[in-house]
């Protein structure tokens, strides 16, 4: 069942229609639904679809391989072709249109040194005919971004870049419609938005069942997926302990290096740089202190990745020990309403990008979280959801709570903001995962039901 991405299918489909060169980039981590998006996309194509995997081998054993793939979907006999030129020359002398996606474009590219396969490929797209439509798509993020340097032989050879990034907290709730918003939202924080995760998960069971089968047992489908994909090329090359630091949290720099206890060498500085190149963590900022690099802080930026190394990173001994049940019950089930509220303050943030998106935030220059250091009072910390516009801030508290939120907790709370000197604050609003017990035309009030209405 395909999911989501309109825009991006509608995208894809437009690009293929059409009747000029056509070359496009797809990137985005493992099972993100890159090939799924092709597949759908493909079955629109007025035309032949060669949909090609290429594998860890040589570039003979590839450009072999991608023969083959060509001459059976075309119905020709098996040929040989001395040069990947002397394959497209081919193709593009049919007079025939065809669809050539190459996925996993990463291991055609390392089949030979450094740029050499790229350079083959600039040749091939700037040759190519009007019928022939070339797709590269490819899962290691840091590889792909290669392309779309300037020093790269394909940089400006793209009709269309397409990035895949995980659904946020809305489409991700299309895979499990009928849950309660409550549930949406805690199934959400845990799992995250992976196509492949969020069709792994048994909606029939509870959140709880869900990670005891899944996430806590050993060999588990999506533990392995972590620890055998997710993990797999930065276990190789970065000190996965940087993961385990952040956990659930946000940590400074500073932060870091002290639990880590490494000296101020640069490697630490170069291993961060990769990991937010791979887009396995995100550095932020606040929105009144972007060039303040004391502010700064790396989080976990998929929630599947933040549960597990809150929770299952290094307890493989404990879990083997005590089983599934007891090990939820003793080292999560406490904890787990804390980490969802984390969570929440995420998705009401995504909440207000898909307003933005939809050109219904005209007067907000930026949104993202606010530092405050009063000394009037003492005090300093952070504002996760806050609204700039030109005239002042819009303050947003974010509550993840059973019951409703009274008018009483809501007056106590401006109080607390209203306290702080130098906020410029425009306006206060809350957003509250039960709704509220009370109405009122002095904050915005905004719930569950809110934030999962179709924008």
């Amino acid at each position: 069942m395909f999911i989501g991405r309109k825009k991006e299918y509608e995208s894809l489909q437009t690009e293929f229609a059409s009747k000029k060169r056509t070359a496009v980039l797809v990137y985005g981590k493992r099972r993100v639904g890159k090939s799924m998006l092709l597949k759908e996309v493909s079955k629109t194509f007025d035309g032949i679809v060669v949909n090609h995997l290429c594998v860890k081998s040589s570039f003979e054993g590839n450009l072999d391989l991608l023969t083959k793939s060509l001459m059976f979907s075309l119905g020709l006999p098996e040929m040989k072709f001395s040069t990947i030129f002397d394959l497209f020359s081919f193709l593009n002398a049919q007079n025939k249109r065809i669809l050539i996606i190459l996925d996993e474009y990463q291991y055609l590219k390392e089949s030979l040194k450094e740029g050499e396969v790229d350079s083959y490929m600039q040749t091939v797209l700037d040759n190519l005919s009007e019928t022939v439509k070339v797709v590269l798509c490819g899962s290691y993020i840091s590889i792909m971004k290669e392309l779309l340097q300037e020093s790269n032989p394909l940089f400006g050879r793209f009709t269309k870049i397409l990035r895949l990034e995980e659904f946020d907290y809305y489409d991700a709730s299309l895979f499990y419609p009928n849950l309660p918003n409550r549930e949406k939202i805690r199934f959400y924080s845990v799992f995250g938005g992976s196509p492949f995760v969020l069709s792994n998960i048994d909606y029939e069971k509870s959140l709880e069942e869900n990670i005891k089968n899944l996430l806590i047992e050993q060999n588990s489908l999506l533990r392995s997926h972590i620890e055998s994909l997710m993990l797999a090329e930065i276990k190789k090359n970065y000190d996965v302990r940087i993961l385990e630091i952040i956990g659930n949290g946000k940590k400074k720099y500073s932060e870091i290096q002290n639990f880590l206890g490494m000296a101020d060498s640069g490697l630490l500085d170069k291993q961060l740089k990769a990991l937010l190149n791979m887009e396995t963590i995100t550095k932020t900022f606040p929105i009144n202190k972007p060039n303040d690099k004391k502010k700064q802080f790396y989080e976990i930026k998929d929630n599947l990745m933040r549960f597990y190394f809150s929770y299952i990173f290094a307890n493989d001994s404990i879990i083997y020990k005590f089983g599934p049940d007891s090990f939820f019950d003793s080292r999560i089930n406490k904890t787990l309403n804390t980490f969802i509220s984390y969570r929440f303050e995420g998705i009401a943030s995504h909440y207000f990008i898909r307003l933005a998106k939809n050109g219904l935030l005209n007067d907000v220059e930026d949104f993202g979280s606010f530092w405050y250091d009063d000394k009037k009072t003492a005090t300093n910390g952070q504002f996760d959801c806050v609204l700039k516009e030109k005239d002042g801030y819009d303050f947003y508290e974010v509550k993840f709570y059973e019951k409703p939120m009274s008018k009483s907790e809501c007056e106590e709370e401006e109080k607390q903001v209203r306290a702080l000197t130098g906020l410029s604050c425009k306006k206060i609003g809350f957003i509250c995962s039960e709704g509220f017990g009370f109405t009122s035309e002095k904050y915005e009030l905004l719930d569950a039901n809110d934030m999962y209405k179709e924008i």
